[in-house]
C-alpha cells in the first residue's frame, strides 16, 4: 500500500521525503475532450500532481439534482490524472472563490432565507453535509492509499480572510474523516497572521496563498506552521482580468526566479494557474470592493498554458526553474498552431426579447418586483414589465425612473422605445423617463460576487422602484431561457444592425480545430457554435476574441449564433489567427 504523510520536515510518500510540485486545472473550465491534453502538458512542465477545486454549483445548480457526468465528472478527470502517472489535490470547499459565479455556491443555498453562510448554522451545516459526503464518495476510493492518486483534500478555503468560526472548521474536518478521507488534510490562507490565526485548527495542515516575496511568506508561513513542509498552495503566476479593465500581465523572468525562491527553500508548490481556461456560458464571477467589476469569459490568467491549453513564455521559464530541482521529461510540447482565419456573413432577426404576454411572464402584484432568485432564474436575464401611471408624470412630459437598486445592467424602454441603460458598476440607479403606458426593463446578471460579503446576493431590480417620486405596483416579470432564444434565430435574409437583434451564419471546416472569435464588431451579448455557448462579449473590453474549442466544431458545414443586446456595427462574423485579449497593463 502506498502512503503520504506529513513528516516533521517534507510530505513523506512511503516513508521518503516528497516535494510536492502541483499546477491547477479547473476541469468545470476545461472541455472534458481537452483534459487528458491539459494533464499531459503539465507533466512535461515538470509537474507530479495536479490540483482542482470541485464546484459545487456546477454538479448541483438545482437542488437535489445532483450530475457528476461529461463536465462535472470530476472521477474521470481524477482518473486521468493517474493514468499520466500524476498525482492530485482536491479542494471541495464547499466555498472556492476562483473567480466563478457564487463562488462555488449554489443560488437555491445562498438564498435560502435565513441561512448563515460559511459558518455554523445548521440548514447551511446540513446542505453542505450532504455535498461533501457526495464528493468524498468519488475521492475516497481514489485516495492514494487506496492504489489511487489522491494525495491531499483542503478544508474551506482561505477562510482567515472570511470568518474565524472554529466550530465550523471543526465539522468540516470531522465530516471529512467519518466520510473516509484518510489522506493529510491542509488549509491555505494567505499569509497574514490574523488570517493564518483565523483560517485553521492545529490538527490541520496550514499552506500559504502569494505571487511574490516567496522567502518572507514563507517565514511568515512557518511562524504558524511550526513543523511540516512549507507549502505555498496557490502561487499567484497572473491574474484575472474584468470588463472595463485591462489585460493583466506579470513577467514570466521575475515569475520564475519567485518560483526559483519557493522551490530553494524546499518547498511544496501549487502554480495556480498552470491553465485557466475558461468562463463558458455565463459562470463568470464578479467583485465588489466598492464598485462592481464582473469577470470576463477567459480565464487566461496569463498562466503557462494559455487559454487554449499551448505553452507561453512562462511554461518555458517554469519548466527550466523546475528542472532544477526534479526530474523533468525531454519532449517539450509544440506551440499554438495558426487558427484558421475566415469571415461569416450574419443574416437573421429583429428583437429576440419574448414579449410580455408569452407563456412563462410571472406576475408580481406587490411593490417590490421579484428578483432572480424568486423566478428561479439562473440564466443571464429577466424581462420586467408594469404599466407607467399617467398622474406620475404630473403636468411634465418626463418623469424621474428611480431604483433602489439595479443589479447588475439594465435597458429601460416605455413603450417598446430604448430610453437609456443603467450600470451598477458606474452606480447608476435614476433617468427620466417620457410619459407612455408601458415601461420594460431587461437585466443582466453580469455574474455573481464570489468574494466576501456579497456572497449570495439577490439579482435583478432589488427593491422598491419609483416614478416622480410614486412608488410604482404591479410588476410582471418573466425569466428568458437564452439557449432558447438562440435556438430560435435563423440564417434569415435580414442584416439588422440597431437595437436587440439575433444574428446567425454558417461556415465550413475541414476538421474540428480550435478558432478564435473575433467580437469586436458588436457591442454586447452571447455567442454560441453549434449550440455551444462560448460566453459573454462586450465592446467595453479588454477581451476581444471568444476561444472556440475544438470540440465544439465539426468537419463541413458549422453554425455560429450571436444573441446582441444593443447593437453591431457589422452584422459579420471573424474568426482570426490568433487571441486578443485585450491593452496589457504595464
Amino acid at each position: 500500500m502506498t502512503t503520504f504523510a506529513i513528516g516533521d520536515t517534507d510530505f513523506l510518500l512511503d516513508g521518503r521525503p516528497h516535494r510536492v510540485i502541483a499546477g491547477a486545472l479547473h476541469y468545470f473550465r476545461i472541455h472534458p475532450d481537452h483534459w487528458a491534453d491539459r494533464i499531459r502538458k503539465a507533466r512535461l512542465m515538470g509537474l507530479n500532481t495536479i490540483e482542482t477545486y470541485v464546484a459545487w454549483n456546477a454538479h448541483e445548480p438545482v437542488r437535489g439534482e445532483w450530475d457528476a457526468t461529461g463536465w462535472n465528472d470530476l472521477g474521470r478527470f481524477l482518473d486521468l490524472i493517474a493514468a499520466e502517472g500524476m498525482h492530485a489535490i482536491v479542494r471541495p470547499g464547499p466555498y472556492i472563490c476562483a473567480e466563478w459565479h457564487n463562488g462555488g455556491l449554489p443560488v437555491w443555498l445562498t438564498s435560502t432565507p435565513g441561512i448563515g453562510l460559511r459558518r455554523s448554522e445548521p440548514q447551511y451545516v446540513e446542505a453542505v453535509s450532504t455535498y461533501l459526503r457526495r464528493v468524498y464518495e468519488i475521492v475516497a476510493p481514489r485516495q492514494i492509499d487506496r492504489g489511487g492518486n489522491v494525495v491531499l483534500v483542503q478544508i474551506e478555503n482561505e477562510y482567515g480572510a472570511y470568518g474565524s468560526d472554529h466550530d465550523y472548521l471543526r465539522t468540516l474536518t470531522e465530516l471529512t474523516r467519518a466520510c473516509d478521507i484518510t489522506v493529510p488534510l491542509t488549509t491555505v490562507d494567505q499569509p497574514e497572521p490574523h488570517m493564518l490565526a483565523a483560517g485553521t485548527l492545529p490538527h490541520l495542515h496550514t499552506t500559504g496563498s502569494f505571487g511574490s516575496r516567496a522567502t518572507e511568506r514563507l517565514a511568515t508561513l512557518r511562524e504558524h506552521q511550526p513543523t511540516g513542509p512549507l507549502m505555498c498552495s496557490e502561487f499567484w503566476d497572473g491574474w484575472f482580468d474584468w470588463w472595463g479593465g485591462v489585460h493583466h500581465t506579470t513577467d514570466a523572468a521575475a515569475s520564475a526566479t519567485e518560483l526559483d525562491a519557493l522551490l530553494a527553500a524546499g518547498a511544496s508548490v501549487n502554480i495556480y494557474m498552470l491553465h485557466g481556461g475558461s468562463n463558458f456560458g455565463t459562470t463568470n464571477g464578479a467583485n465588489d470592493k466598492g464598485r462592481y467589476a464582473p469577470i470576463i469569459t477567459s480565464y487566461d490568467y496569463d498562466a503557462p498554458l494559455d487559454e487554449s491549453g499551448h505553452p507561453t513564455e512562462k511554461y518555458h521559464a517554469f519548466r527550466e526553474v523546475i528542472a532544477r530541482y526534479a526530474p523533468v521529461p525531454d519532449e517539450v510540447p509544440s506551440a499554438r498552431p495558426v487558427a484558421p482565419a475566415l469571415s461569416v456573413p450574419l443574416r437573421g432577426t429583429g428583437d429576440w426579447l419574448p414579449t410580455s404576454t408569452e407563456a412563462g411572464a410571472e406576475r408580481a402584484g406587490g411593490s417590490t418586483p421579484p428578483t432572480f432568485e424568486d423566478l428561479g432564474q439562473l440564466g443571464p436575464l429577466v424581462r420586467y414589465d408594469i404599466p407607467l401611471p399617467a398622474e406620475a408624470f404630473g403636468d411634465a412630459g418626463t418623469a424621474v425612473l428611480s431604483f433602489t437598486e439595479v443589479r447588475d445592467l439594465a435597458w429601460i424602454a416605455v413603450d417598446g422605445a430604448p430610453i437609456g441603460r443603467l450600470q451598477r458598476a458606474l452606480h447608476e440607479r435614476s433617468l427620466p423617463i417620457p410619459r407612455g403606458s408601458l415601461l420594460t426593463v431587461l437585466v443582466e446578471d453580469q455574474g455573481r460576487v464570489n468574494y466576501e460579503i456579497r456572497l449570495g446576493e439577490a439579482k435583478g431590480v432589488v427593491g422598491p422602484v419609483t416614478l416622480g417620486g410614486h412608488e410604482l405596483s404591479g410588476w410582471s416579470a418573466q425569466a428568458v431561457d437564452l439557449a432558447t432564444v438562440a435556438a430560435g434565430i435563423p440564417d434569415g435574409s435580414e442584416q439588422p444592425t440597431a437595437g436587440r437583434i439575433g444574428l446567425a451564419g454558417t461556415f465550413d471546416l475541414d476538421e474540428p480545430t480550435d478558432l478564435f472569435l473575433d467580437t469586436d464588431a458588436w457591442s454586447k451579448g452571447y455567442a454560441f457554435v453549434n449550440g455551444f455557448f462560448l460566453g459573454r462579449y462586450w465592446r467595453n473590453g479588454p477581451q476581444r476574441t471568444l476561444y472556440v474549442p475544438a470540440p465544439a466544431t465539426r468537419a463541413g458545414a458549422n453554425e455560429i449564433v450571436v444573441v446582441e443586446l444593443e447593437h453591431v456595427i457589422e452584422p459579420v462574423a471573424a474568426f482570426v489567427a490568433e487571441p486578443d485579449l485585450g491593452h496589457r497593463e504595464e
